[in-house]
């Protein structure tokens, strides 16, 4: 067999520097043949074992201790970063250094590398933190987070009749790598068939055929788990649900749906498929399976006929276990046009001319899950894009349209709203739309991208839209910025409207002799709610000179409201009102939403 490439420091050290080396034992070499070192086997030679490590290694008399170490002869990488008390990244980051083997932050898992999986056993890969990366027929790249275990590193080298070569990564990496090899391994579609709906029965029927294992991707991979999970989202689609809420009680477990804005008991299933649910979406969406006492974030897309279904998870333990939110996003009943969110024609008039200023800033305001990004997204859609540079960052990228260049922001890779904008400022656009204003960075950024000659589009967190004004003072823009640059807020929230088929009662209605009554049963359009759908409700808040005055004044909200009604400006209240007039809506749902 070839020379194993990774050093045989590792090998000394992971063998408590005396033992018999296994994979590493010998002479090593590296894939472009540099040598690497060889360590004594004299166990006494700590000096030499400290000048290989480096920076890594503790003074010598805390090394002569490791083998006596709890835990040194099982998981020895872990062993000394407690020894040296520094973080995974920064210790992986000067392995590599000290030894020339290369780190990948996230690496990619390649098709080239479905041998490892189908030859190594995923108990021994999730034990020893082994993940196959690629293969070119002759060298198999593994991705590791527990280096110093050469002999794990010679058996995986038999089992896969090949050298490995080795890639440093971090613990959460490897685990993904592991989930996701072994997933399709499986071959475990994520495209859902349509189900029967969800109900009790189903729901006992699936219970009752799964089985409960110690081994939590095993338990994931089970049919029915993966068939009552498809059940869920499913019916979740069905019933039209933006947000699915696994929530484990004491003696129950719960799952909601927020169904227009408002969350509803779905079902109920027995608390012992709490684990099952929660591994099963943690594989989907490329989660640590094994971690469940920190929070976690994951995505992933599913279909479900033509239809594409983005599905955002979020996970985070509570005293009764995991309690699980799913966003859902059928980007097939995307409804990007002013027109189909509600907007009046004088309001939407009065918008697109705004947009097609060549230079301001133009704000969003509302609440999280008032329609802010689908109301940018129209505006978009109001745009030449064949003759204009349309470029986005945001947090999630939600909506896809052709001719735009959208950019995802990333923390763990540096991509925030302000690095992201200030990136996109070098590609010569002329529309930049930002996710989110959070922070004055980012909020100065695009002040200065507005004084150089771009129109910016942009969301802000406020209540109504004078108050985005004083939200802007307060994150740090000077007033004057905001006086020439801000061309308009639209402040708007989502109401529900009157479903048609029963007219708000709930109830079915039914036509007998050219008349129509209503009998005992549940409305099947609304589920007995009344309402059917969501619209917004908006008002517009045109920056005048009495405006930019008051703000370079620095006055309240209060007196900027006064102000942009005095001049016309319809308020949220007004236009809500309208649209219980018009039938839309009702007062009760009104002042649900406004108060």
């Amino acid at each position: 067999m070839a020379k194993r490439p990774f050093s045989s420091m590792l090998s000394a050290v992971g063998s408590g520097a005396g033992g018999a080396g296994g994979a590493g034992a010998e002479n090593g070499a590296s894939k472009d043949g540099a040598a690497l070192p060889v360590v004594s086997s004299e166990p006494k030679d700590w000096s030499r074992v400290g000048e290989m490590l480096g920076t890594l290694a503790p003074r010598v008399d805390r090394l002569r201790s490791f083998p006596d170490a709890p835990g040194s002869d099982v998981e020895p990488w872990d062993t000394l970063l407690g020894m040296l008390a520094i973080d995974e990244h920064t210790a992986l980051k000067k392995l590599a250094e000290r030894t020339g083997l290369p780190l990948q932050n996230e690496p990619r898992l390649q098709e080239s590398a479905s041998r490892f999986y189908e030859l190594v056993p995923g108990s021994m890969a999730r034990e020893h933190q082994v993940a196959g990366l690629s293969s070119d027929g002759q060298v198999m790249t593994v991705a590791t987070s527990q280096p110093m275990q050469p002999a794990i590193f010679a058996l995986i080298e038999e089992k896969l009749a090949m050298p490995v070569r080795l890639v440093l990564a971090p613990r959460a990496s490897v685990t993904n790598l592991i989930n996701r090899g072994y997933e399709q391994k499986q071959d475990l579609v994520t495209e859902i068939v349509e189900e029967m709906p969800l109900d009790d029965r189903a729901i006992q029927s699936a219970a009752g055929s799964i089985r409960q294992s110690n081994d939590l991707l095993q338990l994931a991979r089970q049919t029915p788990v993966i068939r009552l999970v498809n059940m869920i989202l499913f019916e979740a689609l069905r019933r039209r649900a933006s947000d699915i809420h696994v929530h484990p009680m004491e003696n129950k477990l719960v799952i909601r749906f927020r169904i227009d804005g408002m969350l509803v008991d779905a079902f109920s299933p027995p608390l012992a498929l709490a684990s099952a649910i929660s591994s099963r979406l943690k594989v989907m969406t490329e989660l640590d399976i094994a971690n469940r006492h920190s929070p976690q974030d994951g995505h992933t897309n599913v279909r479900i006929g033509s239809r594409k279904i983005d599905i955002r998870l979020s996970v985070i333990p509570n005293v009764y276990g995991e309690r699980i939110v799913l966003r859902l996003l059928d980007q097939s009943q995307n409804q990007l046009g002013l027109e189909k969110i509600g907007m009046g024609s004088d309001l939407r008039d009065k918008l697109v001319a705004l947009i097609n200023r060549p230079n301001g800033i133009i704000l969003v305001t509302g609440p999280t899950g008032s329609g802010k990004t689908t109301t940018l997204y129209g505006a978009l859609g109001c745009i030449d894009r064949s003759s204009r540079n349309v470029m986005t960052v945001e947090d999630p990228v939600e909506y896809h349209l052709d001719g735009i260049s959208q950019t995802q922001v990333n923390p763990k890779r540096g991509v925030t709203f302000a690095a992201g904008l200030r990136a996109l400022l070098r590609q010569d656009p002329d529309v930049i739309l930002v996710g989110e204003i959070r922070d004055k960075e980012t909020a100065e950024l695009a002040t200065q991208a507005s004084l150089t000659g771009h129109l910016v589009l942009a969301t802000l967190h406020t209540n109504d839209a004078p108050s985005a004004i004083s939200r802007l003072a307060d994150i740090g823009v000077e007033p004057y910025l905001i006086t020439s640059t801000l061309l308009a807020v639209l402040a708007q929230r989502l109401i529900r409207k009157t479903c048609t088929d029963c007219k708000g009662t709930g109830k079915n209605a039914m036509t007998v002799a050219g008349t129509v009554g209503l009998d005992a049963g549940v409305c099947e359009r609304c589920n007995g709610t009344g309402y059917f759908g969501r619209q917004g409700i908006f008002e517009l808040m045109v920056m005048n000179d009495q405006l930019r005055r008051l703000t370079g004044q620095s006055a309240d909200a209060i007196a900027l409201g006064d102000a942009a009604k005095a001049t016309g400006m319809t308020t949220l209240m007004d236009d809500a009102m309208l649209k219980v007039a018009q039938g839309v809506t009702t007062e009760a749902e009104v002042r649900r939403v406004l108060g």
